[in-house]
């Protein structure tokens, strides 16, 4: 199956999928988070996500003014449609904060996957300090996997603390996760596989799976970040070839 990025929702793009046909989920859906109130969570993402002076450096996104009994319903409705796609025991990785963990392990085993742990992004010293307060430096990856997972699988051991810092000349995208990170995270799908992505945002993973050498599929809504994605691939593809 060739490698491709479809512009559109998830949520009516995954149904037009072939079942058990990806060995892996690794993606970075919007958060919903950003606030505790109603008011505070429906602010443009830029506003929640961003420093002031950072502010028109990338696009908005969407999706991630939902409170927490939408957002959990989303979740599963997705991860399910996910679920139909996967092939047994293939790992799932879903990122995401502080607030959301707790919404997030309940909606992987809601869509019928096994919870099996989360893993640590330490963003470093780099992130913004506030004084009497513990540095906000660490993001999450809630992983499990559908059904058991073999013994027997060839894919390597992960660190359960990844340490990379995010760096601006790597960031195409409000939330984008560091390359070097993606790198280590698809690692995780065993040697050859089809990874699926239906968050693709600015490609990371995409890209990463590709940079790895396996196999991909991903959905992207924004068509400006759709584009970004497709550039970002296009151009790995052409390096790798001269």
């Amino acid at each position: 199956m060739e490698n491709k990025l479809y512009q559109g929702d998830a949520l009516s793009l995954l149904p037009t999928l072939e079942a058990d046909s990806f060995d892996a989920l690794i993606t970075d859906p919007p958060y919903a988070s950003g606030g505790v109130t109603a008011a505070e969570r429906r602010r443009p993402p830029s506003e929640k996500y961003q420093q002031t002076g950072q502010r028109l450096l990338h696009a908005e996104f969407v999706g991630d003014e939902r409170d927490q009994r939408a957002h959990l319903r989303w979740m599963v409705m997705w991860l399910s449609e996910c679920q139909r796609l996967l092939r047994d025991g293939a790992p799932v990785c879903l990122f995401t904060d502080w607030r959301q963990l707790p919404l997030t392990t309940d909606a992987l085993q809601c869509a019928g996957f096994t919870w099996r742990g989360v893993l640590v992004w330490d963003k470093t010293e780099g992130v913004r300090p506030q004084l009497g307060r513990p540095r906000n430096q660490a993001e999450y990856v809630v992983w499990g996997s559908k059904g058991a997972m073999p013994t027997s699988r060839m894919a390597p051991v992960l660190p359960g603390v990844i340490r990379e810092p995010v760096r601006r000349v790597d960031k195409y995208h409000m939330t984008g996760k560091p390359t070097a990170l993606m790198r280590q995270l698809v690692r995780i799908c065993e040697p050859g596989g089809r990874i699926l992505d239906p968050f693709a945002g600015s490609g990371t993973t995409l890209l990463a799976a590709q940079l790895e050498g396996y196999r991909w599929a991903g959905c992207e809504m924004t068509s400006h970040y759709a584009r970004i994605a497709q550039e970002r691939l296009h151009d790995a593809t052409r390096d790798a070839m001269t």
